[in-house]
């Protein structure tokens, strides 16, 4: 398999029951990079209500590596307050200098801090890892990495000590950011709650017996009809001005922020306008693009561990946090719930007259990263 067509040929699969099937998973040549960034203190960020700011960041790593390497399809995996990518050798110096923007625009715009490391292969698989990566089709136009061998895990905990730390670019170097934005309105439960889920392996978890409660957990969910996808059928709530004008201004180049936020506002009527009352203009058809962001949604995935943003009744979720205690009390699995009251989406589109504009979906009150926390607290 050639190596810059590599994650090309990854077989996609299209049932997400599927999973935890190890034949799914393809390893990463042993030449290519991990990208990783978390934000610093994202706890305290939350407890502040800065959740669209910590959202903002994570995404910005894959926006901004996107565009340094534009029309290549690369591997990534957005956790909420923060982000994991794969690169080939070729381009993990982009890579690299992208993210590295990025973790200065966030100090600079965002005022939060952002770790950031870029770790080879061949150094996860010299300590005991491994990383090998899936291809989950949430839709016709949209195919999601899964990561499965421990890597990933690995090089976050690896990053938190402070080892293989990229350095934040020079100040005034900035990322490009074109096409990230958080335009929609935050998206109240249907069900009853929207509930953040983390579950990671036990400290001594066997694969198989881990594999079984992931498997378990998964059917509970996919089965069931006080669960789902946490964004309605007729697309997100859509309101004007937008709440997250300033960070999308701020993500923008050129000219004072007051200049930027001012010619947003004009744009953001316009568009929402658009999508408001249905208006075709161009190639742009409002009603496949919002039936292509709710397909696009990604609002669950596996990286090393099985995160999932769900919209569920209250007697689902205390269904689930029993099977979850009863596994961990066995020391198979850590986990951490945190429910919430409506969902929040950031958005990353190139283009919106193509089908594979990604939105990147989280708790709207403190989503993954509370989730994190409570795991944390759970020892």
């Amino acid at each position: 398999m050639e190596e810059m067509a590599f994650y090309q040929q990854v077989p996609v699969f299209h049932h997400f029951r599927s999973l935890m099937d190890p034949a799914l998973y393809v390893a990463l040549p042993d030449d290519w990079v991990i990208g990783s960034a978390d934000i610093v203190d994202s706890t305290r960020a939350i407890a502040a209500a800065r959740y669209k700011a910590v959202n903002m960041a994570g995404a910005a790593v894959i926006a901004a590596v996107t565009n340094a390497l534009p029309d290549l399809e690369f591997p990534f995996v957005f956790g909420g307050d923060g982000a994991c990518f794969a690169v080939a050798p070729e381009h993990a110096g982009r890579a690299g200098a992208a993210l590295a923007a990025t973790a200065s625009w966030v100090k600079a715009d965002l005022d939060l801090v952002m770790r950031t490391a870029m770790v080879p292969v061949s150094e996860i698989r010299a300590n005991g890892r491994d990383v090998r990566v899936a291809r989950y089709a949430a839709s016709p136009d949209v195919s999601y990495a899964m990561f499965s061998g421990g890597g990933l895990g690995w090089v976050d905990t690896a990053m938190k000590r402070g080892e293989y730390a990229l350095p934040p670019a020079s100040a005034g170097v900035l990322p490009d950011l074109t096409g990230l934005s958080c335009r929609f309105a935050e998206i109240p439960a249907a069900r009853g709650l929207i509930l953040s889920v983390l579950v990671v392996p036990g400290r001594e978890a066997e694969p198989a017996a881990f594999r079984r409660v992931i498997e378990d957990v998964v059917a509970l969910v996919d089965g069931s009809p006080d669960a789902g996808r946490p964004v309605p059928p007729g697309g997100p709530p859509l309101n004007w001005p937008p709440e997250g004008l300033d960070y999308e201004a701020r993500a923008a180049h050129g000219g004072p922020l007051a200049l930027r936020r001012l010619s947003l506002l004009g744009y953001t009527l316009f568009a929402f306008l658009i999508l408001r009352f249905g208006i075709k203009v161009g190639g742009f058809a409002p009603k496949t693009y919002v039936e292509q962001v709710v397909a696009n949604s990604d609002f669950r995935k596996y990286d090393d561990a099985l995160r999932m943003v769900l919209d569920c009744t209250p007697e689902l979720e205390q269904e689930l946090a029993r099977r979850l205690a009863a596994a961990a009390a066995t020391g198979v699995i850590r986990y951490g719930l945190h429910r919430q009251d409506a969902a929040m989406m950031t958005c990353f589109t190139q283009s919106p007259t193509r089908g594979n504009h990604v939105h990147f979906i989280d708790g709207a009150r403190g989503g993954y990263a509370s989730a994190a926390s409570a795991l944390k607290a759970a020892g």
